[in-house]
């Protein structure tokens, strides 16, 4: 198992014009490339124009692919992947409603594997976060305790061009490192139960 590859797909979470998501989503898939044995591909929402739900067969009883091709791409992916991380703000204190749509196209492929949060906004998107664990338990995923959260006073001068990303992620180091090094483990321990 120590040569394994993990595959570790990070999902940024926002479409939005402007949006932070796009940084932190870059920057927590860079910390990742440093671990050994890890393969990380970033999943942009942008890129998977997925329509809302709609579908009168639930992911969980589909028997074949649904038949919209940026859902069925992403369906791929999320199958491909081992282990994620989602990067979301905060809206309304809960989450975007693109990436709640994205969740709820899959099913199966989500199934016993581990998830990790970077979040951003008010609390540091706590309730965001919260949210989403709740999503991840429904679709028997394994959401781990540690995560990222980014108040809005340390990302919005970054976003705005009056402060340096760099010195803000740097500020998030021991975060990243806490809820990693959590990731990792889950990671191998559920492929190992999955094979």
């Amino acid at each position: 198992m120590s040569n394994t590859i993990l595959n570790i797909k990070v999902i940024v979470g926002s479409v939005r014009e402007g949006r932070f998501a796009d940084k932190a989503s870059a920057w927590i898939a860079e910390e990742l490339k440093k671990q050994p044995n890890v393969s990380i591909e970033i999943l942009d929402l942008k890129d998977y124009e997925m329509p809302f739900f709609n579908e009168a067969v639930s992911p969980s009883y589909k028997t074949e692919p649904y038949k919209n091709e940026a859902v069925a791409r992403f369906t791929s992916k999320i199958a491909e992947g081992d282990a994620f991380v989602v990067v979301s703000p905060e809206y309304n204190h809960s989450t975007t409603g693109v990436l709640k749509n994205a969740f709820d196209w899959v099913y199966q492929e989500w199934n016993n594997k581990p998830i990790g949060f970077v979040s951003y906004g008010s609390v540091g998107g706590a309730r965001a976060v919260e949210h989403l664990r709740l999503i991840a338990v429904e679709l028997q995923m394994a959401p781990i305790r540690n995560a990222v959260h980014i108040p809005g006073e340390q990302y919005f001068p970054v976003l705005f061009g009056k402060a340096d990303a760099k010195e803000m992620f740097t500020n998030m180091q021991k975060s990243a490192d806490g809820m990693i090094s959590q990731l990792l483990w889950w990671t191998k321990a559920l492929k190992v139960a999955r094979g």
